[in-house]
């Protein structure tokens, strides 16, 4: 029943995040420039997939318990969703998943590839959109400090409230062991609370900036080649 419960909250949410990036998509993001069906599938797929490689490099870091680690799946990701837009943003977050599982597999009762899906989704979805509402350099780093600071306190509070109690249920681990572990790496951690503010939030901070500077400086040299290629392809529909 419980793993029935977790699943259904998983579909409930990408349900539900689908259906914000749709109207978002719709209402802010109006200079999308449309493609055709295959390109879009096409280029999704590509970017989801090398986001899921990318899944299987964590690192660990110093600051906090080693089920925390980081990993830069969310850079194809986040340059799927400037050059598509949110939508496929938020596919591709899905998908990379999906390839990662398939790779490798879980080692933490799902319940961390669906914590890496929900908070990738409040890095790259608000990214987008601020993005597309007025695409530019300025907008690109405002849309991604926008997103670090949104995966900040998402992650932060969702860890908190949901994905922490989610994981010593189904792993079967004790929430004082997993409190525990945290403790070994600082000794201030001795709550959920403190946990989360010297551990999650630091580790989301630390992945925003890196997936920030990155994109910036890959997405403004992949653009143009990517923008041209939509040009020659229109150039053929027409003739």
């Amino acid at each position: 029943m419980e793993n029935l419960k977790f699943i259904l909250t998983c579909l409930a949410i990408f349900a539900g995040l689908m259906l914000v990036a749709t109207l978002l998509q719709k209402t802010l993001c109006r200079n999308i420039k449309p493609l055709s069906s295959t390109h879009y599938v096409t280029y999704t797929a590509m970017f989801a997939a090398m986001a899921g490689v990318l899944m299987l490099l964590e690192i660990p870091l110093p600051f906090a318990p080693p089920f925390y680690k980081i990993d830069l799946s969310e850079l194809p990701v986040m340059i799927c969703t400037f050059y598509l837009g949110p939508v496929a943003g938020v596919t591709a977050e899905l998908l990379k998943v999906l390839v990662k599982l398939l790779l490798k597999g879980t080692t933490t009762a799902f319940v961390g590839d669906f914590a890496n899906f929900a908070v990738g989704c409040s890095f790259v979805l608000p990214a987008s959109i601020v993005y597309h509402s007025r695409p530019g350099k300025k907008s690109a780093l405002v849309g991604l400090a926008v997103g670090t600071l949104c995966m900040t306190v998402f992650g932060s509070a969702f860890n908190a409230i949901y994905l922490l109690p989610k994981f010593a249920a189904l792993f079967g681990m004790p929430m004082e062991a997993i409190i525990g572990m945290g403790t070994k790496v600082n000794a201030r951690i001795t709550s959920v609370s403190t946990l989360v503010l010297f551990a999650v939030v630091p580790f989301n901070l630390l992945k925003g900036v890196i997936v920030s500077g990155l994109t910036f400086l890959l997405y403004k040299r992949i653009s143009p080649l990517l923008h041209k290629g939509d040009e020659h392809r229109m150039a053929r529909k027409k003739a």
